[in-house]
């Protein structure tokens, strides 16, 4: 069996995620090559817009935030939906066949509140409604309400559901259902307004993958980008079932390692490993799938690093600076106008090289939010992100 070094898994996550050394495109970006990307990462949590356009473009030479929200609204080429853990991301378009047949083939978490609001045959003419609705159009909240309740009745429009200390109407306890089903998606905000549309718009003819096959997709796109891994770290990420996740595993052609003698998986045909140590410096935004995504904890957030970096053992709270593949600090950005205001505070002295590597990357910063970065060193008073 073979067994690796944490510093041969981190090298080649770095790699296979954009975040080893950066090098000048030799002709500039495009949309396909965005969604490339977002496709390798298994998502961007885009529930924070502007950290899943800082994510994507650290990964994209030459990249800008225009060039996300073109391969986005434009060409098509992402969708924002909800990804693993039920959680808003930016998918690959291209990909979305495998993502909802894999979603709704995981067991649905307890805790849904469809479970409790809706029956079974309430929750199918609210998918039915909202599939009609949104086929060719873009509707806000209030908008989509009162298709959904002309279509189904006015027990739809009842406000029953607890959220942010609000009541929201009753058809939206179907919303996960409907985004694990394919049949919703988000719009453009409308101002400062939520829109939803359907996914056809971005996939004409779309239709979900099988379920087992979606899921053995999945799976091996997971290993190869997080990988080494364990069914328990593949069901934390997906907010799925242990032991469902172990089963999946056991169905599947892969290849059992061990890092530094803890054992884990790869898929059987991805076995190779660089022997380079993992290097560079990066500033990861909030909920940066390479924050999130990789495990163990304890190696990505050595130490103090953890006290500092996790909320309650939660990953992706705090954006994180990320030297040679491993956790170092913490930062936020602070914008005016185009002037964007970066502090970073580092969890151990940082050398004259790393100091211009810091600079270089806070600049960056700046090109892709399409604004002017100044760095300061120091402490970060906020508070983790919710």
């Amino acid at each position: 069996m073979t067994d690796l070094s944490w510093a041969q898994v981190s090298a080649r996550r770095l790699a296979r995620h954009g975040l080893s050394a950066r090098t000048s495109p030799e002709s500039p970006p495009g949309a396909e090559g965005v969604a490339d990307v977002v496709s390798a990462m298994c998502g961007a949590h885009a529930q924070v817009a502007s950290a899943a356009e800082l994510s994507i473009g650290l990964r994209v030479p030459g990249a800008t935030r225009a060039l996300v929200r073109q391969a986005l609204w434009t060409d098509r080429t992402l969708v924002k939906t909800r990804g693993p853990r039920g959680t808003v991301h930016l998918l690959a378009a291209a990909d979305l066949p495998m993502w909802i047949g894999a979603l709704t083939a995981i067991p649905p978490p307890s805790w849904e509140q469809s479970r409790h609001l809706l029956t079974p045959e309430q929750t199918g003419q609210v998918l039915a409604a909202m599939g009609d609705a949104l086929a060719e159009a873009e509707l806000t909240t209030a908008e989509l309400t009162e298709e959904i309740v002309a279509r189904t009745g006015p027990w739809a429009g009842e406000r029953v559901m607890e959220a942010f200390q609000d009541l929201w109407p009753r058809w939206m306890a179907a919303m996960a259902t409907a985004s694990r089903a394919g049949v919703i998606c988000f719009g453009p905000t409308r101002g400062r307004a939520i829109t939803y549309t359907s996914p056809t718009r971005w996939l004409p003819g779309f239709a979900p993958m099988a379920g087992h096959a979606a899921l053995t997709d999945l799976a091996r796109r997971y290993l190869f980008a997080y990988g080494p891994a364990t069914p328990a770290q593949f069901a934390k990420w997906l907010a799925a079932p242990v032991r469902w996740a172990t089963s999946l595993f056991d169905s599947i052609d892969l290849a059992e390692v061990t890092v530094e003698g803890a054992q884990a998986w790869v898929a059987a045909n991805d076995t190779d490993f660089p022997t380079d140590p993992p290097s560079g410096l990066r500033l990861l935004p909030y909920f940066d799938a390479y924050a999130v995504g990789c495990h163990p904890r304890e190696r990505l957030y050595p130490g103090v690093a953890a006290e500092r970096a996790l909320a309650r053992g939660q990953a992706g709270n705090f954006p994180v600076l990320l030297v040679d593949g491993v956790v170092s600090g913490v930062w936020h950005q602070r914008r005016s106008g185009r002037a964007i205001h970066v502090t970073v505070e580092p969890l151990q002295a940082l050398d004259p090289g790393r100091r211009r590597e810091l600079e270089d990357e806070v600049d960056r910063v700046g090109q892709i939010l399409e604004g002017r970065a100044a760095l300061t060193i120091g402490t970060v008073s906020v508070g983790p992100h919710a």
